[in-house]
């Protein structure tokens, strides 16, 4: 049996989880649509945190996935969650457990910050990735929602909906 393991990831790693995140990106068609690069991941992962990232290596060491996620909130629980918006494993790493580790490391982070629950979302074409996620964790297919997203411009002329009447929040 292969051994692995798993540990939070440090800035001196940001150039392993960028490879992985282009590794993801092939394997899900769309590798022109990375933008990230090493200073990006290095402000956003901890310079001014605003997500996390777990990494899974080989006993020697060679990375062989990731999972990156950050802290949201329900209302409807009124508690923090987590949304895991990237896992992967490489191929030749599949099937050893690394992805359900990935998963039981996140359930802890999740435990120790009074998360309600674990979101994330999955290519329809990726069956593999369905599959795993219903059978190996038992997760629940959210049909009735709906993705939504804006980016650039859209994000951009949001301002064009501000009233006069409300203060602008500062974070």
């Amino acid at each position: 049996m292969a051994e692995f393991y798993i540990r939070e990831a440090k800035p001196e790693d940001v150039q392993t989880i960028l490879d992985l995140i282009f590794e993801l990106a092939v394997y899900e068609k769309a590798p022109e649509q990375v933008k990230a690069t090493p200073e990006i991941l290095r402000h956003s992962l901890f310079e001014n945190p605003s997500a996390y990232a777990l990494l899974a290596f080989s006993d020697s060491h060679e990375p062989v996935g990731f999972a990156l996620y950050f802290f949201n909130f329900s209302t409807w629980t009124g508690k923090p969650g987590i949304y895991l918006e990237d896992l992967y494993v490489r191929e030749s790493s599949r099937g050893l457990g690394i992805g359900k580790a990935l998963f039981g490391h996140l359930g802890k982070v999740a435990q120790e910050k009074g998360c309600s629950r674990v979101d994330w979302s999955v290519l329809k074409w990726n069956q593999p990735s369905i599959d795993f996620y219903e059978k190996a964790l038992n997760a629940t297919r959210m049909e009735e929602w709906v993705g939504m997203r804006l980016e650039g411009d859209g994000v951009r002329n949001l301002d064009k909906f501000l009233t006069p009447n409300v203060a602008p929040h500062s974070v």
